[in-house]
């Protein structure tokens, strides 16, 4: 242990050294660059959840109008019916009273 080495193996041991630290760097730029992405993509998929909320919040919105919007056109299409449904009764009324009336009539009431 106590030999000392010659400048040939130091410059040997140095130039090995700098080939693993050049590896290194290019191992830890790579994991850099990756990482960077993953953070990226990251907040790409935090911005989409965000506007996925968005758009159910207004789904929801839409079909809670869409029920009402229903529910005010079976109001008035009920009403349609209820008022055809009346004037039918009233004819049929009318039919009746002047049939009876032409009987009473008749009979001589």
């Amino acid at each position: 242990m106590d030999t000392p080495i010659t400048r040939a193996e130091h410059d040997e041991f140095r130039r090995r050294m700098d080939e693993e630290h050049k590896r290194q760097n290019a191992r830890l730029s790579a994991l850099e660059t990756g990482l960077d992405e993953v953070h990226s993509l990251a907040a790409s998929i935090e911005r989409l959840a965000v506007s996925m909320e968005g758009m159910v919040k207004e789904q929801e919105r839409q079909g809670k109008e869409q029920e009402k919007q229903g529910e005010r056109l079976e109001a008035l299409e009920s009403r349609d019916g209820e008022m055809w449904r009346k004037v039918i009764g009233y004819i049929i009324t009318a039919i009746v009273s002047v049939t009876v009336g032409f009987i009473f009539s008749r009979i001589g009431m």
